[in-house]
């Protein structure tokens, strides 16, 4: 259609009547659930809670903001919602508000269709052009958000102060007929959330209070950590009471569901930029993700900051490029990831959590590896459960070890694990299929032996690589304690010792 109407004429010969912009997401909402259409497309893990109550909301028409923690895809949502606007929308050319050319609201718009008529052109606004997006800072001011008096047009146009077309337009008002969208809402001063107040409950709004208000037709869309987990602001009460719907977002639910979306942004596909294909494998990427399912549960780290869903993200890119600098050392074919190079991610990891005070005690760094350990000690025994790794652990035990670390050749790890009776046997059970290729066996045996690393059968040291694990102190040795001084006697006192 917008290829074929150029002026205002046309338009109202095509009988073309513009929709509010709530009716028009609305509507083709309603077209997408009986089409069956994926809604959102590259969110997971919210079919069942987040885009219902999302929904909901677009169908009741309503303003509504999203409420979580740092990393749970809040601006995504908003971003997609451009999908649900109309491809092209018919606009006056020049217009800063993107005036409707059949029902204008501003005076210079009105004044020039009354001065050209039927033969005014049109332009049509493509619907990326209608999406608005705003970080809230403490240095917003009033004039930013929706706009001021500009007194260098007045004057260069002779015009009233008071007049309309002295107007500089801010942000909402540039957001006419679109989305205006506001991330970490409680950031925004106190003074201009009020000013938000008109155009949430009367869709207008007024201008440095002249009398010129501006009948706006926008969806408002807001994010922001839940209230009483930010110490930096808050929603102000009646703005909260203003907006429709409140829906809370969350992390991934299931390791499954933060594996897909890992996998989704994470950049791991090198072989364009010229290096050897990545092969990633699963046990690999479990065991990424459980280390940020470990740190949410972890009590050293603050809650209240969150883990976001980015830890996972950049530690597979950082591992892949461990994985990826061992390959082109040693000249391999494919790019494998091993359990041992999360610990080369570690810059990654300590800078993607808070820590309480006995995380602080302890260190950041000493806090990762601990995540590390246990997630890979959690999906090693959830995989290898049942498994006898007793012939691996007495090998180790009758004085066997093996000097290995993250920059040892996949030949050097598979060769020099051939003596370990029961190793191969185990690391088969992770998944690998006949006729591997070195480097997925040497990623298979790593996570075996990082796997009973975990569970303390074993033990490793950077000088030492694999051995037996460390003996355990005697319990019961004895020793002796005075408990009285033996030139103080008590009548009836006696040396007493402990065992």
């Amino acid at each position: 259609m917008a290829a074929t109407i150029h002026t205002l004429g046309e338009l109202r010969q095509a009988r073309l009547h513009s929709r509010p912009v709530k009716q028009e997401i609305r509507d083709n909402l309603v077209r997408k659930l009986q089409a069956g259409e994926a809604l959102f497309p590259g969110i997971i893990g919210y079919d069942e809670t987040v885009v219902p109550q999302l929904v909901n909301a677009i169908l009741s028409k309503h303003n509504f903001i999203l409420l979580g923690l740092r990393g749970q895809a809040k601006s995504r949502i908003l971003r997609g919602l451009v999908d649900l606007l109309d491809e092209h929308v018919p606009v006056v050319p020049g217009c800063e508000i993107h005036d409707d050319p059949l029902a204008p609201l501003c005076s210079a718009c009105r004044a020039r269709i009354a001065r050209e008529g039927e033969d005014m052109p049109i332009a049509w606004l493509p619907r990326q052009a209608r999406y608005v997006e705003k970080l809230a800072t403490p240095d917003v001011t009033i004039a930013d958000m929706v706009g001021d008096i500009d007194p260098i047009k007045a004057a260069q146009a002779g015009l009233n102060l008071s007049d309309e077309l002295t107007m500089h337009y801010g942000l909402l008002p540039r957001a006419n007929r679109g989305i205006f969208a506001i991330n970490e809402l409680p950031d925004l001063a106190g003074k201009i959330q009020v000013g938000l107040f008109n155009i949430l409950q009367e869709g207008d709004v007024q201008i440095k209070g002249y009398p010129i208000r501006l009948r706006l037709d926008v969806l408002l869309v807001f994010t922001a950590n839940p209230e009483d987990y930010t110490a930096r602001g808050k929603i102000i009460t009646p703005l909260k009471d203003r907006i429709g719907s409140e829906i809370r977002t969350h992390y991934p639910a299931t390791r499954h569901n933060a594996m897909a979306i890992t996998k989704q942004e994470a950049w791991t596909e090198r072989a364009s930029a010229g290096g050897p294909k990545v092969e990633i494998p699963d046990f690999v990427r479990e065991v990424v993700e459980e280390v940020a399912f470990q740190a949410r549960a972890d009590r050293k780290i603050d809650k209240r900051s969150g883990v976001s869903q980015r830890l996972p993200i950049s530690t597979l890119e950082l591992i892949v490029s461990n994985a990826e600098r061992r390959a082109l050392t040693n000249k391999e074919s494919i790019v494998v990831p091993r359990v041992t190079d999360l610990y080369a991610a570690l810059p990654s990891i300590t800078g993607k959590f808070e820590l309480e005070y006995e995380g602080e005690l302890r260190g950041a760094e000493q806090v990762a590896r601990d995540l590390i350990r246990s997630a890979v000690g959690a999906v090693f025994t959830g995989m290898f459960e049942g498994q006898d790794s007793r012939t691996v652990v007495e090998w180790f035990d009758l004085g066997g070890s093996l000097p290995l670390s993250d920059t040892s050749s996949a030949e050097e790890v598979v060769s020099q694990s051939r003596g370990v009776q029961g190793l191969r046997e185990l690391a088969n059970h992770a998944g690998l299929k006949g006729g591997a290729a070195a480097p997925l066996v040497a990623s298979a045996i790593d996570f075996v032996l990082e796997g009973l690393c975990a569970q303390k059968k074993i033990s490793r040291s950077d000088d030492r690589g694999y051995s037996a694990a460390e003996a355990a102190p005697r319990r019961n040795q004895r020793r002796e304690e005075p408990m009285i001084d033996e030139n103080f006697q008590i009548p009836g006192a006696k040396k007493k010792y402990y065992n």
